[in-house]
């Protein structure tokens, strides 16, 4: 057990806090905890989490290791971590370059080594106050255990509107529906946390695996304070890419509302082309209207690219995953956590 409290390396801020973790039953005294943290340039962040992390996990009772990823960070975030990586429990893995954040977790998931693994953030949005409560949901036998925001009033209207659209449409005809409002900021048992990474794709979408694994999932209320420091690097059109690998992933309703849309609009249209075909051979009436023609021309060409697109994007995720290229490559590591599972 990590028992000895450690000084805090030169030139970093200690924040003092309370030990808010409860003492382990007896079944669950020999028990580990992995917090792994997904960095992208967190340099600053980092300078403040990792000495409340330690403080916290210090008077858990259990044995721990946290684990920072550096995606491919331009900033000092890997020479911060590095320097925690002297005192033991906390190891970097640092990747070659930027994968991305799903990729960043798939990552620190695979490195954890402990009997539970805690994901959150390193901008300190994530409270790491709030891993106390969860582990006391998973002593009482909760598999999953994730956070789930009380609100989103520090959001754009424009960011709530379209999260609250993702969520209709991903769970529309899901049989695995995502909880709205959770995110990555979660406890999960090893059980679970092996089910993830067994799974073969490489098209990860996060927040819809944790739901597809299952298992007995506990939800706790929480509120996202503001970045210490930064802003967030996921813009409109990260998120807008986020929502597509998510539809394209957990849902194929789209490529039925192509067929539902193409039926809609060819029936209507055979029996419109009947009718002239009809009347010009009973009446001898000539078929008027050219222009009329050209835009219905042009507006079911529209129709036919805007259903390739949607063909494509499921095309394109195939394309990925035949590849078989892994999800990362790590460039280093360092540190020493909690001891090699063995299988």
């Amino acid at each position: 057990m990590n028992a000895v409290v450690h000084a805090a390396p030169p030139n970093l801020k200690v924040v003092e806090t309370e030990e808010v973790v409860a003492q382990p039953p007896a079944h669950k005294a020999a028990a580990s905890l992995s917090c792994v943290i997904p960095c992208y340039n967190e340099a600053a962040n980092l300078r403040l989490l990792l000495p409340l992390l330690e403080q916290l996990l210090q008077g858990s009772g259990l044995h721990w290791e946290v684990i920072v990823v550096d995606d491919g960070s331009r900033d000092d975030t890997a020479e911060v971590a590095r320097i925690w990586c002297q005192l033991a429990g906390f190891r970097l893995v640092r990747l070659s370059r930027n994968f991305g954040k799903e990729a960043a977790l798939s990552a620190g998931l695979k490195a954890a080594r402990g009997d539970a693994v805690v994901l959150l953030d390193g901008d300190l949005q994530h409270s790491p106050q709030l891993i106390g409560k969860m582990v006391e949901q998973w002593r009482g036998g909760a598999e999953v255990v994730y956070a789930v925001r009380e609100n989103r009033a520090d959001e754009g209207t424009l960011k709530r509107v379209g999260t609250r659209l993702f969520y209709r449409v991903v769970n529309i005809a899901s049989r695995t529906p995502l909880p709205e409002d959770a995110g990555d900021f979660r406890l999960m048992d090893r059980k679970v946390v092996d089910a993830l990474m067994a799974l073969p794709e490489r098209n990860r979408f996060m927040k819809g695996l944790y739901a597809w694994v299952g298992f007995k999932t506990v939800a706790l209320p929480y509120t996202p304070a503001p970045r210490a420091e930064g802003q967030s690097r996921f813009g409109a059109l990260r998120l807008l890419n986020l929502a597509l690998d998510g539809i394209t992933s957990f849902t194929t309703w789209p490529l039925r509302l192509i067929s539902v849309i193409g039926l809609l609009l060819a029936v209507p249209a055979l029996g419109y082309g009947i009718f002239l075909v009809l009347d010009h051979f009973i009446s001898g009436s000539d078929v008027p209207g050219w222009s009329t023609i050209v835009v219905s021309l042009m507006f079911f060409m529209g129709i036919q690219l805007v259903s390739v697109g949607v063909v494509g994007e499921y095309v394109g995720r195939i394309f990925e995953e035949v590849k078989a290229r892994p999800l990362f490559l790590v460039r280093e590591e360092h540190g020493h956590g909690l001891a090699e599972r063995t299988p």
